[in-house]
Order: structure tokens, then C-alpha cells, then sequence
């Protein structure tokens, strides 16, 4: 944990709101790729990840009373547990059958290509989106555990020993776990590469 999160983590804990927000925007890429990997092909194409993160820390702001866990850790998991929810709820929401397919329209760029535009030529950026799709796709085509050792590892950021005790499993096995899904994302992203 850093001294800066402590700090705020300290702030907030006195009443200090203004530390959220520092706190949110300490965590607001690991939050958006969490949404993005969460929400899977089928809320992709009907939601804004944008509009999903934005709605996550509406929420924790109207709920920080609720905060209980004065670490960083405790924050985080807070954060992604808050976006599950708000993601569950969305498919919950699309997958009911009086929702009609017909009315869909498929998101161009969920707002990505947009924000990469100022960083780049109109060809990075383009390249940029496709690499964010094969990530994407190929994280869909990874088994649960995969998908979910991935996550928790590399965004939310467990340690190996708290990952182990997420997953009920030794050390051991989540390293090694873990190391096979990061190389079987490896190879499908590979694998999705155009020649």
C-alpha cells in the first residue's frame, strides 16, 4: 500500500469526502478493465463499459457510508464487488425476454477509440481498438477459472497467498494456475494476431 492511499484511506475514515474521489481515480483503470472483462461479448455489445464504471462510482459515493474495510485492499475489493453487482444486474436487465433484439444497436467503440484519438494517428488508434478486441475475445474463450485467476491477480491485485484463499487452493496451485492461464490468454491472443 502506498503512503498516498494510506493517507486518503486515513482522510476518508475522518469524514474527509474529498479523498474518494482520489481514491476513485486511483483505481479507475484496474475499475474499467475489471467492467470490460466482467461484462463478457453480450453486455459489451449492448452497454457502455463507460457508463457502467460511471454508474459503479456513483454508487460507491451515494453507499460510502457502507465502507467498512480501512485498507487498501479492503477499498478495492469493495470497488469490484459493487461493479459485479451493477454488472449482474445488467444482464439480468438484457436477458429478460421482453427485451426486443430487433431494437439493439450495436456500440461502435464504447467511447475507447475516442479518448485514444488525441494519442495517436487516426491508424494507431485504429490498431490500438483491434488490440483491445483480441484481448477481449480472448479472454472470453478462457475457462472460468482462467478468467477468474486472471482477474484477480492481475486487477484486482491479490497477493498469491489471498488469491489462494479465494480460490480454496494451495500456493502452489494458484501459481501454477495462475502462470497457465496468463500463457493460455498469451496464445489466443496470439492465435487472433492477423498475418
Amino acid at each position: 500500500m502506498t503512503q498516498d492511499s494510506l493517507d486518503l484511506l486515513s482522510q476518508l475514515e475522518r469524514g474527509d469526502r474529498r479523498a474518494i474521489d482520489a481514491l476513485l481515480e486511483q483505481n479507475l483503470n484496474g475499475l474499467r478493465t475489471y467492467v470490460r472483462l466482467h461484462s463478457g461479448p453480450f453486455l459489451r455489445q449492448r452497454e457502455a463499459s463507460g457508463d457502467l464504471v460511471q454508474s459503479v462510482c456513483r454508487e460507491v459515493l451515494s453507499n460510502l457510508d457502507r465502507f467498512r474495510f480501512p485498507s487498501e485492499a479492503g477499498f478495492r475489493q469493495w470497488l469490484y464487488v459493487t461493479a459485479l453487482r451493477k454488472i449482474r444486474r445488467r444482464y439480468a436487465y438484457w436477458g429478460a425476454q421482453r427485451r426486443d433484439a430487433g431494437r439493439e444497436v450495436e456500440l461502435a467503440d464504447d467511447g475507447l477509440a475516442g479518448a485514444y484519438a488525441s494519442l495517436g494517428t487516426p491508424s494507431q488508434v485504429a490498431v490500438a481498438h483491434e488490440r483491445i478486441e483480441r484481448i477481449e475475445r480472448a479472454f472470453d474463450r478462457l475457462p472460468e477459472n482462467y478468467r477468474r485467476a486472471v482477474v484477480l491477480a492481475r486487477i484486482v491485485g491479490l497477493s498469491t497467498s489471498e488469491l489462494a484463499a479465494r480460490l480454496g487452493k494451495t500456493e502452489g496451485a494458484t501459481r501454477t494456475l495462475l502462470s497457465r492461464a496468463t500463457a493460455r490468454l498469451a496464445e489466443l491472443i496470439d492465435e487472433s494476431e492477423p498475418e
